[in-house]
C-alpha cells in the first residue's frame, strides 16, 4: 500500500474506471470487460455467460480443488434526483478524503480490490494449490432472475463446485472489517387479499368492510413471537410494507383490502411453518381471502471454519481490530451459492451510505481492503 498517498493506489484506479460506468440493473455496461482483460492477462480462462438481458462473467484460474470464489455485482441501482447528487453518479470525484459516485459502496470498489489483491497473490505464488473464481453478474440489484443463480445452475450442472466463496457486499459498519456477515436470513414475502362487500357506510348491515374484520387478525400477525433466533441469527420478524384499501370515497365502505408483507426468518423456523401458521391466524378470524407467497431467499449460514478464520485473521492482521460475525441486513446473492456446500462469507466496505444520494466510501479503506483480500488468499491458498 502507498500510505504516504492512497490516490496513486491501483485500487482506486481501478475503481474509479469501473465507477464511470453507468452500468443501472441490468446493464453491465462494460465493468466485466474491464475485469476479465486484467484477469485473462494472469491466467484466468474467461467465460461469459449471458442469460436473457444479463451478463454474467465467470473467469476461472487453476482446474483443481479447493475453489476459492470471488463473487458480486458489476450493476447498481438507478441514481434517484441528480440534481441532489453534490457531482455526476457517474463521474467518480473524491471530497474530503472520500470518494463519491454510485456504487462507490455497494459494490464496484470491492471489485476493483478483489481483482488487484488477485493480480498481487498470483505474482507471488503463481503456482498457488487449487484454484481462484470470479461469479459476477449484473442482475443482483434487480430481479435476480437470470444472473447468480443461473451461473450456479451451469456450474452444478457441469459438478464445477466452489469451496469458498466471498462475496463482496458492503458489510463494515463502522470500520473496515468491523462486521463481516457469515449467513443470511430467509425472505418469504405475501400478497394478501380479504374479501369483504361494497356497500354504502350509512348502511353497514348491507356490507362486510374488509378493513374492520382483518383488523383483529393483521394485530394477531403483529404480535405473533415466531421464534426466538439463536446464536448466529436474531428472532424471525414479521413487517407489513403495504396496505392498501378504498375506492377514494368517503361514503363507500371497501369490497377488498390488500396487504403486502415480509418474513425476515432464522434458521430455527422454515418458510412451510411460516406459511401455516399465518395461514390458521387468517382461519380462525373466519376471513374469506387470497393470499400469494414468493419465497426470495432461503437463511443460509457459515460456521466458523476455514474462511471464516482466514478472515479474521486477514482483517486483524491488515487494521489491527476484530471482526465481529453477522447474519444482520437484506438478501444477498450468497443464497444461491451456499446450498451448492460452498462456505460463503461477505466482507466489503462500510455499507452506511449505499443506494443513498451522494453514495460514497473512504478513499483510505480501499487499499485495506484489497491488502485483506489478498492476505484470505494466501491463507487458504498459498503454498
Amino acid at each position: 500500500m502507498n500510505a504516504s498517498n492512497p490516490l496513486q493506489s491501483e485500487t482506486l484506479k481501478l475503481s474509479l474506471q469501473l465507477l464511470r460506468q453507468p452500468s443501472v440493473t441490468p446493464i453491465d455496461h462494460n465493468c466485466q470487460n474491464i475485469m476479465a482483460e486484467r484477469l485473462a492477462k494472469h491466467g484466468f480462462e474467461i467465460e461469459n455467460m449471458r442469460f436473457e438481458d444479463v451478463d454474467n462473467l465467470w473467469a476461472r484460474r487453476g482446474s483443481e480443488g479447493p475453489l476459492f470464489c470471488f463473487a458480486g455485482h458489476t450493476d447498481v441501482v438507478p441514481t434517484g434526483n441528480l440534481e441532489a447528487w453534490g457531482s455526476d453518479p457517474f463521474q467518480p470525484e473524491i471530497r474530503d478524503g472520500k470518494l463519491y459516485g454510485r456504487g462507490s459502496a455497494d459494490m464496484k470498489t470491492a471489485l476493483a480490490a478483489m481483482v488487484v489483491a488477485t493480480e498481487r497473490f498470483v505474482s507471488k505464488y503463481p503456482n498457488h494449490k487449487g484454484s481462484i473464481a470470479y461469479l459476477i453478474t449484473s442482475d443482483e440489484e434487480g430481479p435476480s432472475i437470470n444472473g447468480t443463480v443461473k451461473v450456479i445452475e451451469t456450474l452444478e450442472a457441469r459438478q464445477e463446485k466452489i469451496t469458498w466463496c466471498l462475496v463482496g457486499e458492503p458489510s463494515s459498519t463502522t470500520h473496515l472489517g468491523d462486521i463481516v456477515k457469515n449467513g443470511r436470513r430467509g425472505s418469504l414475502n405475501a400478497n394478501l387479499t380479504i374479501k369483504g362487500k361494497q356497500g354504502h357506510v350509512a348502511y353497514p348491515h348491507l356490507a362486510i368492510n374488509p378493513i374492520h374484520i382483518a383488523s383483529k387478525a393483521i394485530a394477531e400477525l403483529c404480535d405473533t413471537v415466531w421464534d426466538h433466533g439463536n446464536e448466529y441469527f436474531p428472532a424471525t420478524t414479521f413487517q407489513i410494507s403495504n396496505i392498501n384499501s378504498g375506492t377514494g370515497a368517503t361514503n363507500v365502505v371497501p369490497g377488498t383490502l390488500n396487504t403486502l408483507f415480509n418474513f425476515r426468518y432464522s434458521t430455527e423456523v422454515t418458510a412451510e411453518e411460516l406459511k401455516a401458521r399465518t395461514l390458521e391466524i387468517l382461519d380462525r378470524h373466519g376471513l374469506d381471502y387470497d393470499i400469494e407467497w414468493t419465497l426470495s431467499g432461503l437463511p443460509f449460514l457459515t460456521p466458523v471454519g476455514e474462511l471464516v478464520n482466514a478472515a479474521k485473521h486477514a482483517i486483524e492482521k491488515v487494521t489491527g481490530r476484530e471482526t465481529q460475525l453477522s447474519t444482520s441486513g437484506g438478501t444477498s446473492d450468497g443464497r444461491f451459492i451456499a446450498p451448492t456446500g460452498a462456505q460463503v462469507l461477505e466482507l466489503g466496505v462500510l455499507n452506511a451510505t449505499i443506494h443513498q444520494i451522494n453514495e460514497h466510501v473512504n478513499v483510505d479503506d480501499l487499499e485495506p481492503l484489497a491488502e485483506i483480500y489478498e492476505e484470505i488468499l494466501v491463507q487458504l491458498l498459498a503454498n
